[in-house]
């Protein structure tokens, strides 16, 4: 039973912060693989995370994790960066960011819950805001996957070094 709370995230409104970035850093630290594998699968989840497509978040995450062979379980976990606090930023940047690019003035209110809300509102407004999260994803997602490969491979050296120590002291 333990073992199944320890993999399950923290609520965002009953928990504190410290404790959800807790969990998400020993998730992430636990994952294996190729340090290039697990920085895709990231980076992959912070990209649809910064998008404006929730509820969808998490199953175009996985399906971009398939496409791109990153890691899955990365995938889901960079999904998190999106979060209540996220959201409204991530959404209200993409308008704008959209807009300019578009050329549209219209006034927009993000009260909207998903996707389907948002459908509704009118086709230049969604088309803005696809638009305007794709390219305000670029930015975080490749510096997540810099970062991440980089990270990844220090936690592999260190694990190569730490089995090599350990197989050397049962040796002698």
């Amino acid at each position: 039973m333990n073992r199944i709370r320890n993999n399950i995230p923290p609520k965002t409104t009953t928990e504190s912060l410290k404790i959800r970035l807790r969990f998400f850093l020993k998730r992430v630290r636990r994952l294996n693989g190729d340090p290039h594998y697990i920085a895709t699968g990231l980076a992959i989840g912070v990209f649809v995370a910064v998008t404006p497509t929730i509820p969808f978040h998490t199953v175009i995450a996985l399906a971009l994790a398939i496409i791109f062979k990153g890691s899955k379980p990365a995938a889901v976990i960079g999904v998190w960066f999106s979060n209540p606090v996220t959201i409204p930023m991530f959404y209200i940047g993409s308008y704008k960011l959209g807009s300019l690019f578009l050329g549209n003035n219209m006034p927009f209110d993000p009260s909207f819950e998903s996707i389907t809300e948002l459908m509704k509102v009118g086709f230049d407004v969604t088309i803005s805001l696809m638009l305007g999260g794709i390219v305000l994803a670029i930015p975080p997602a490749v510096a997540t996957y810099f970062g991440a490969r980089s990270i990844f491979t220090k936690i592999q050296e260190k694990r190569i070094k730490r089995r090599a120590r350990k197989k050397a002291k049962s040796n002698t």
